[in-house]
Order: C-alpha cells, then sequence, then structure tokens
C-alpha cells in the first residue's frame, strides 16, 4: 500500500508556497503520494471549513497516512485528528511553527485578532489527537516572531512529539524568511515513514 502524505498550509498560505513544492517533489521522487489542497479563504481561515475539506480531501485515513502542517495548518490537522473514530490511527505527523497555547507579532487588525481568537478560544481534546497519531515531530525556530518557543510544551508533553528547534529560520515562510527548501522536514517524515 502506498504512502500519502497530506500537507497543510497556514494562514494565508497557499500549495506552491515557500517549500511545499520542494518537499512534494522530493517526496514524490521517493514514491510517496502527495497532496497539497488549498485550504479555503486562506486569508480568514475558521474551523469549520479548513478541518472538513482536510476530511474530504483525505477521505479514509489509516497506518499509511502521513501530515505535515505548517503554522495554522498544525492546528487543523490536530483538530482533523480530534475529530476521527475510536480506534483510528494515522501514520504520523511532521508540526511546522505549530502553536496551541499562544501567538505573538500580529497585527491590531479586528479580522486578525478574531481569527486567533477563533482557533486558541476553540477547546482541543490534545489527549484525543494523541489517540490517533503513532508518531510526531514538532519544528520550531528559535526566532519565529509568530510561535514563541513555550509552544513546544504542549507537542512534547500532551502528543508526546520529538521537539526539534531549528537556527533562524523565523515562521519558516517562503516569502517573509526565504524558507524554500526544508531538509529537517524531509528527514524528519523520511524516519517516521519507513
Amino acid at each position: 500500500m502506498k504512502k500519502r502524505i497530506y500537507i497543510a498550509h497556514g494562514w494565508d498560505g497557499y500549495p506552491e508556497e515557500g517549500w511545499f513544492p520542494w518537499l512534494k517533489k522530493e517526496l514524490e521522487t521517493k514514491g510517496f503520494d502527495i497532496y497539497v489542497p488549498q485550504l479555503p479563504e486562506a486569508g480568514s481561515p475558521r474551523i469549520y471549513n479548513w478541518v472538513p475539506k482536510l476530511a474530504e480531501v483525505v477521505g479514509t485515513a489509516d497506518e499509511n497516512t502521513y501530515f505535515v502542517g505548517h503554522s495554522m495548518g498544525c492546528q487543523t490537522i490536530a483538530r482533523y485528528l480530534e475529530s476521527l473514530a475510536e480506534g483510528v490511527k494515522i501514520g504520523g505527523a511532521i508540526f511546522v511553527a505549530g502553536f496551541f497555547k499562544r501567538l505573538t507579532g500580529l497585527e491590531d487588525d479586528p479580522n486578525v485578532q478574531e481569527t486567533d481568537k477563533h482557533w486558541l478560544g476553540t477547546p482541543l481534546d490534545l489527549a484525543k489527537v494523541k489517540s490517533h497519531l503513532l508518531k510526531s515531530v514538532a519544528i520550531f525556530s528559535d526566532n519565529d516572531h509568530y510561535v514563541p518557543l513555550d509552544n513546544q510544551d504542549d507537542f512534547r508533553d500532551k502528543l508526546g512529539s520529538k521537539i526539534i528547534i531549528e537556527h533562524k529560520k523565523g515562521h519558516f515562510s517562503g516569502g517573509s524568511d526565504g524558507v524554500t527548501e526544508l531538509s529537517i522536514v524531509l528527514k524528519s517524515i523520511l524516519k517516521i515513514a519507513q
């Protein structure tokens, strides 16, 4: 059975952004099926349309199903996993610049504040998320202006994720941080999906 990997972009993101095309190409050459869906209304992401969209693209999840999330994409993957039926296990997930605790450096714009509250104010059962997750890795940058390093605690303590801290990668964005390849993600996927 072929292994499938779904890449979930972040807030205001899109499938061709940053390091996604590079990762997709690298993983395809290694025999994985890769999907990078466009999540709806990316500039104003909401749980009620992002999670169902991911569920629709994935179809039936199993141990050959893996996820890579960037920023808000990590929230989306976690909330998707929370919604799975009891007993369903996925192969694993790589969370890049993920957060469950807090975000910093956001604009004062009311829509931005509303989106922040929408995601961080909606309860998420991390024990339930973990019950569907065989393996996970959470990758952070030591100079991320949006995701402070204390976000790693929940990934480590509640999801059992292996924590990796990268040096000076910002928010791992293609535009503002110039990150167009991310070898640590490729290495991490190959490790958990072997």
